[in-house]
């Protein structure tokens, strides 16, 4: 049995994890759909809270987390069905064994059911915009860090990988924070693979990429706007 809740949020009172959706267990997933959401709309709560963002904030957990559940729940809904005994059921179950055998099928399906194939609808751009950042080993002038890391404190980060003092942020340097930095290496992508790195990306509290800069600053003060609040006056 699978059920969803029509809605997320009914004004004061959001719903997550299993209060949003009932499913079968199958492949652990509805423990990952629980702290998914939690994080996703932490953050959120917070900033709406301390009046740094307006309430409409809270519309945008509905709309990321409503669907990435819905597929969560068809996918629970197939292997319940491929678990059945009968003749069809088992040669069916027989020619998806065969398709999980090659590359790009079984990490499609694993970055599915682990949740690291999400893609948040964030406009058109770049192929990391809205996708979860990886967790590259940055070159920094403090010495290395990861970029999990830099997100320990709940806090959205802007990482120029290009020339310092590129990108102008400074009417938001209260709210996030600038980190100067290199990686050398690939950036690589569940369920995608290896993507173009990027001259600078903003990145959401929940390790979501909300911005993608090459070379120049177009579109980023809107991203800042929507996501971390107005900026301070100059």
């Amino acid at each position: 049995m699978t059920r969803q809740a029509a809605a997320y949020r009914d004004r004061r009172v959001p719903l997550a994890g299993d209060a949003a959706l009932v499913h079968p267990p199958i492949g652990g997933q509805g423990l990952n759909i629980g702290v998914h959401d939690a994080v996703n709309l932490g953050w959120k709560l917070a900033q709406v809270v301390k009046r740094t963002s307006p309430e409409k904030l809270l519309d945008t957990y509905h709309a990321e987390r409503h669907s990435v559940a819905a597929r969560v729940l068809g996918n629970t809904m197939a292997r319940t069905a491929l678990r059945r005994t009968d003749d069809r059921t088992k040669a069916l179950g027989s020619t998806v064994s065969e398709f999980l055998g090659m590359d790009e099928p079984r990490m499609r399906l694993a970055a599915e059911m682990s949740g690291l194939g999400i893609r948040y609808d964030l406009g058109e751009g770049q192929s990391l915009l809205g996708r979860r950042i990886p967790d590259l080993e940055l070159i920094t002038a403090n010495g290395p860090v990861r970029v999990f890391t830099l997100l320990h404190d709940a806090r959205p980060v802007f990482l120029n990988l290009g020339e310092p003092g590129r990108f102008d942020i400074t009417r938001w340097a209260d709210r996030v924070q600038l980190i100067d930095a290199k990686h050398v290496g690939s950036w690589e992508l569940p369920a995608i693979g290896a993507v173009t790195a990027p001259t600078a990306v903003l990145v959401r509290p929940d390790g979501y990429v909300a911005w993608v800069g090459d070379q120049t600053q177009e579109g980023l003060a809107d991203a800042l706007t929507t996501w971390f609040g107005p900026p301070t006056a100059a």
